[in-house]
C-alpha cells in the first residue's frame, strides 16, 4: 500500500511547526513535502535586531533541511492549485516550473505587507516582513548617517537623518526603539553638525503605542521611546509620500529619505485564487483548521480565519504565537484524517502574555499577566526568545553578549538593492532579482489587488505611480519587480542610477547593455554578443596591445557618422581606417549625440574644433597632411604616405616602410585587413542575465 502524500505550502511559524509535528507523528508512514521560497525558517520577532546590527542575519534563520530531515524540501513559490485534481503548480527559484500531487494539503503561506490607499507609499516606502528588507534597512540607515555627516547643507543633513516609521504595533515600536540606539551609536563615530542628532519618528492613527497590549505595557513602551529621543506622534499618519519627504495628516511636511512601513500585514494573495469562502482575505476554516466542504484541505497561520472559541464570534489574530500553535493542531488533525494516530482536536488557546524588546536592557512584558518593565522585562523577553527559537540559541546568546561589551560594526554591505525589496510584493522573504522569474501570474499581487484586499478594513481605491520609475531623490529607493516579457522597462539598480549608466537589457530587447565599472573607467565600448548590435567586449590583453574590439556593430546609428571632434569621413586616433572613434559602437556619433547629428559642439557638416574646413584632425591620416606640415608633404618622420602611429590594418608603424599592397582585392576569399578576433578570449555569453548579474 502506497504511503499518503502530505503537501505543506509555506515554512513560517505555522508551516514549520506543522512539518515538524507531522514528521514526528507519522514516523515515515507518509510522504511529507514542504514547498517554500527559501531553505530556512525565519524567526521574525528578532528581525529588528538584525536591522540594528545586533544579530547577524543567519542567527535568526534555521535550516529546513537540517532541522526537518524526514521532510522533502522543494524550493519554489506556489502558482496555481487545482483542488479537483489534487495538484499544485509552482515556479522554482530559477524560473523552472513543476507540479506536486497531494492527498492532504496544508496552506500556511503566511502574510505580506499591508498597503493603504495613500499616494506615494508604494513607491517610496519599504516594509519589514523579510530578511532582505531588514538587510536593506540596515545598509540604508548606515548610508544616510554617513552622507549626513559629510553634507555641507544643514537641510540635507537633517533630511537624511530623519527616519519615519509608520505603525506603532510590535514591529514598528521595536524598529524605532532599536533604530534610535543604532544611529546614536553611529554619530559618535561620524559626528553631525553642531546641535544635530538623528531623529526617529513613530506615527500611528491609534491613540497609544502598542494598542493591542495592556495599557501599562503601552505606557512603559511610550516612556522608553520618548526618553530615548523618538518623536512619538499618536493620532497622526502619512497623508502622502513624495521623493523629498512625507506629508502628515496634520498638514506638516517632514523632509526625509527613509519611510519604513509597519502598518500591518495581509494574507498571502495565493488563497484568493482558490475561490473559496473568505473573511477579510483569510480562508475560512472550522475549529479543526479544515476548510468546509474540502476534507483534504487544511489552512493555518495568517492565511486562515480560525474561530476563536474563547471569544465566540471572532477569529484569532494574525500573530506568531497563534501561528505556532495552529501548526501543532493542524499536524495532529491531518495525521488523524489519514488514520496515522490520534483524534481530531479543535483549536483553543490561552494567552501566556506578551513581550516587546525595546533595545538594550529595556523591554515591556507581562508573562502570565505579571506586568514588568526595565531590566527584569528585558531578561524575560530575551529568555522567551531563546526558548521559542527552534535553533541557533547559543549563537544568538553569544551575539547578545558581544553586543553588550563591543561596539557595533556599521558598514554598508550593499547586498540588497532598493528595487529588490518593493513594498508591494507577494513574496517579501525573497529579494527580487533583475531578469529573474516573476511572481505568480494569476495571483492578485499588484497595487490594485493589495488595496482591494484592504478595502474591507476601511480602505479605498489607491493611487499608484509608475511602477517602473525609480523613486526620485531616494538614495537606494526603487520600484517593484517587472516581470520578463511584460513590456515594461527593467528598474535601475542603485548602482546604475548613482553612476548615471544606461538601463540594462538583454540583447535585442531594445535596451542598452549595462556597462561594468571596468569598462566605464577605461572608456571602452558597450559590450554585447556578436550580432546583437553592440560592440564586442575587449579583453585587457587586447587593450594593452592597442588592438580594437573583435567585432563592431553596423546596425545601430548611421554608418560613417563623424566621431567626436573628428571631421566627417576621417578615421579616429588609433583606429583602423574607416572605423569609428573609441567608445563609439559601429559608426554611431559621439557620446550624448543623437543619431545622425554631428560631433559635440560641431555644427552640421563642419569640421572638428580648431580645424580648417575639410582638413583632418591633428596627426590623422587620410591622404591630407598632418598639422604644421606643408601641403602634400608626409607627416613628421613618416616615409611615403601618412599612416598614423601604431595603426593596424596594413599601415606601417612610426619610422617603418610602407608594406606592399595586398595581391588580391578584398573579397570573401581575401578579406580586407583589419582586427582579428582572438581565440584565447572567451566569447561574451548570450545569456542576458550574465550582463546584470554583478549588480543584482
Amino acid at each position: 500500500m502506497s504511503r499518503p502524500r502530505i503537501l505543506i505550502v509555506g515554512a513560517g511559524f505555522a508551516g514549520y511547526r506543522t512539518a515538524r509535528t507531522l514528521s514526528r507523528l507519522t514516523r515515515g508512514r507518509a510522504h511529507i513535502t514542504l514547498l517554500n521560497p527559501t531553505d530556512y525558517f525565519l524567526y521574525l520577532p528578532l528581525l529588528p535586531q538584525v536591522a540594528a546590527g545586533i544579530l547577524e542575519p543567519r542567527r535568526v534563520t534555521v535550516s529546513l533541511s537540517d532541522s526537518l530531515p524526514d521532510v522533502r524540501l522543494v524550493l519554489g513559490e506556489a502558482e496555481r492549485i487545482d483542488l479537483d485534481d489534487g495538484t499544485l503548480r509552482y515556479t522554482g527559484p530559477e524560473g523552472e516550473e513543476g507540479s506536486l500531487s497531494y492527498d492532504r494539503l496544508v496552506l500556511a503561506a503566511g502574510s505580506v505587507n499591508k498597503l493603504l490607499p495613500i499616494p506615494g507609499v508604494a513607491e517610496h516606502a519599504h516594509g519589514f516582513r523579510g530578511l532582505p528588507e531588514a538587510l536593506y534597512l540596515r545598509d540604508h540607515v548606515t548610508r544616510q548617517v554617513e552622507l549626513a555627516a559629510s553634507a555641507e547643507d544643514p537641510e540635507a543633513c537633517a533630511a537624511r537623518c530623519t527616519f519615519v516609521v509608520v505603525g506603532a504595533g510590535y514591529t514598528g515600536t521595536e524598529v524605532a526603539a532599536h533604530g534610535q540606539m543604532f544611529t546614536d551609536a553611529q554619530v559618535r563615530k561620524h559626528p553631525l553638525r553642531q546641535g544635530m542628532r538623528p531623529r526617529w519618528m513613530l506615527l500611528d492613527v491609534a491613540p497609544r503605542v502598542l494598542p493591542e497590549m495592556d495599557e501599562k505595557l503601552s505606557a512603559t513602551a511610550d516612556r522608553v521611546l520618548r526618553q530615548r529621543g523618538v518623536d512619538v506622534r499618536m493620532g497622526t499618519s502619512v497623508k502622502e509620500a513624495t521623493h523629498d519627504g512625507v506629508v502628515l495628516t496634520d498638514g506638516e511636511f517632514v523632509e526625509t529619505r527613509t519611510l519604513v512601513w509597519c502598518v500591518g500585514v495581509r494574507p498571502d494573495p495565493l488563497v484568493e485564487s482558490l475561490g473559496l469562502p473568505m473573511e477579510k482575505g483569510r480562508l475560512l476554516v472550522d475549529p479543526h483548521l479544515r476548510v468546509p466542504g474540502r476534507p483534504e484541505l487544511f489552512a493555518c497561520g495568517d492565511v486562515a480565519a480560525v474561530p476563536d472559541l474563547e471569544n465566540p464570534g471572532s477569529y484569532t489574530p494574525m500573530t506568531a504565537q497563534h501561528a505556532w500553535r495552529h501548526g501543532k493542531i493542524a499536524a495532529e488533525n491531518v495525521a488523524a484524517s489519514l488514520g496515522l494516530g490520534g483524534s481530531r482536536k479543535p483549536y483553543r488557546h490561552r494567552d501566556l502574555g506578551f513581550v516587546v524588546d525595546l533595545g538594550g536592557a529595556k523591554a515591556a512584558a507581562n508573562p502570565l499577566g505579571v506586568t514588568l518593565s526595565g531590566v527584569p522585562a528585558g531578561a524575560v523577553t530575551r529568555g522567551y526568545h531563546l526558548a521559542a527559537m527552534p535553533g541557533n540559541r547559543v549563537r544568538v546568546a553569544a551575539d547578545w553578549l558581544l553586543d553588550a561589551v563591543l561596539p557595533r560594526q556599521a558598514v554598508q554591505l550593499g547586498l540588497v538593492r532598493s528595487w529588490s525589496v518593493p513594498l508591494d510584493t507577494s513574496s517579501p522573504e525573497v529579494a527580487r532579482v533583475a531578469g529573474g522569474p516573476g511572481r505568480r501570474a494569476d495571483a492578485r499581487s499588484g497595487p490594485g489587488a493589495a488595496l482591494a484586499a484592504d478595502t474591507d478594513d476601511g480602505g479605498g481605491p489607491g493611487r499608484a505611480g509608475s511602477p517602473d520609475e525609480p523613486a526620485k531623490g531616494q538614495p537606494g529607493s526603487g520600484t517593484t519587480q517587472v516581470r520578463p516579457g511584460s513590456g515594461a522597462a527593467r528598474p535601475r539598480s542603485e548602482w546604475e542610477t548613482a553612476k548615471g549608466r544606461p538601463l540594462a537589457g538583454p540583447p535585442g530587447s531594445g535596451h542598452g547593455q549595462l556597462r561594468s565599472e571596468w569598462e566605464t573607467a577605461k572608456g571602452r565600448p558597450l559590450a554585447g554578443p556578436p550580432g546583437s548590435g553592440h560592440g564586442e567586449l575587449k579583453s585587457e590583453s587586447e587593450t594593452a596591445k592597442g588592438r580594437p574590439a573583435a567585432a563592431t556593430a553596423t546596425a545601430a546609428g548611421t554608418a560613417g557618422e563623424p566621431a567626436r571632434s573628428r571631421p566627417v569621413g576621417e578615421a579616429a586616433h588609433n583606429q583602423p581606417g574607416g572605423e569609428p572613434a573609441r567608445n563609439q559602437p559601429g559608426g554611431e556619433p559621439a557620446r550624448n549625440q543623437p543619431g545622425g547629428e554631428p560631433a559635440k559642439n560641431q555644427p552640421g557638416g563642419e569640421p572638428a574644433k580648431n580645424q580648417p574646413g575639410g582638413e583632418p584632425a591633428k596627426n590623422q591620416p587620410g591622404g591630407e597632411p598632418a598639422k604644421n606640415q606643408p601641403g602634400g608633404e608626409p607627416a613628421k618622420n613618416q616615409p611615403g604616405g601618412e599612416p598614423a602611429k601604431n595603426q593596424p590594418g596594413g599601415e606601417p608603424a612610426k619610422n617603418q616602410p610602407a608594406p606592399a599592397p595586398p595581391p588580391h582585392p578584398p573579397g570573401p576569399d581575401h578579406p580586407a585587413p583589419g582586427p582579428v578576433k582572438r581565440t584565447d578570449v572567451p566569447d561574451v555569453p548570450d545569456d542576458p542575465d550574465d550582463f546584470t548579474k554583478g549588480d543584482s
